[in-house]
């Protein structure tokens, strides 16, 4: 997967450079940089249609770019599917968070990365006390609060569900996680547990790109804030430095302002 550039000290944990992506006629990504510091949050911001999906999906491997760089600390990369992302550490958390909600919490988070002995037969038992102790383990560290972690997914709340999904993505060691609309549809107080568990990944020192509509979210948990209009890249502007104004102008095209 890696090409031979030299690693510096001081890259971004994850840098794309004139990235360029067509489907058929439509342009849907031309000329557009991206990238997200280690313990940083940059939120991804733009009209419907601006290439925030394709670009966070050229991001988790799930497309692949016609041009461009794709740098992982400070390396070059190729990420041609889901699983080169993964073996990079690059995570992604989309609106419908791939839970199975007839398992519990520690069923969803070690879902396919079952702790057990390695034998030939497929049916093998499961180390169910370890799996549940590193569940709590890494649920206490990032502050989630749930009634059980024995209880099915389905009987949690959607900032719960949510948790469980970023918490999973924690306990496989990210370095890198995308979240997509991650307090879409919650209430104030699920959405203030979503923010703070945001908070608690940058402090962890992960890399986070969060992609949201919500312009309170982004101002309230993000460190800089990267506008997409029309496939093309306007800037990245520090968030302390410009106002909700300010980026409803840039995404809209109302004006120019001097990035970061």
């Amino acid at each position: 997967m890696e090409s031979p550039t030299q690693k510096t000290e001081g890259q971004p944990r994850l840098a794309l450079r004139n990235v360029h992506k067509r489907f058929g006629s439509v342009v849907a990504l031309s000329g557009v940089d991206f990238d997200v510091n280690a313990g940083e949050v940059v939120a991804l911001v733009g009209d419907n249609g601006a290439g925030k999906s394709t670009l966070t999906k050229i991001v988790s491997g799930a497309y692949r770019m016609d041009e461009g760089e794709f740098l992982f600390e400070g390396k070059r990369v190729f990420v041609n599917s889901p699983d080169d992302a993964s073996t990079l550490g690059i995570s992604a958390v989309y609106q419908d968070l791939a839970l199975c909600e007839n398992l519990d919490v520690v069923a969803n988070l070690f879902l396919g990365r079952e702790r057990g002995p390695r034998l030939p037969n497929p049916i093998r038992p499961l180390y169910e006390d370890q799996m549940e102790a590193e569940a709590l383990k890494v649920l206490s560290e990032l502050a989630v609060v749930l009634p059980s972690v024995r209880r099915p997914v389905s009987f949690l709340s959607g900032g719960q569900r949510q948790a469980v999904a970023v918490s999973r993505a924690v306990l496989w060691g990210s370095k890198v996680v995308l979240l997509d609309e991650p307090t879409a549809a919650l209430g104030v107080e699920q959405t203030a547990m979503v923010l703070r568990l945001i908070r608690q990944l940058r402090e962890r020192g992960l890399a986070v790109v969060l992609i949201s509509h919500n312009m309170a979210n982004v101002f309230q948990v993000s460190d800089r804030i990267s506008v997409l209009r029309q496939g093309c890249g306007v800037g990245t502007f520090s968030t302390r430095d410009v106002t909700n104004n300010d980026i409803v102008a840039a995404i809209t095209g109302g004006n120019q302002l001097k990035e970061a």
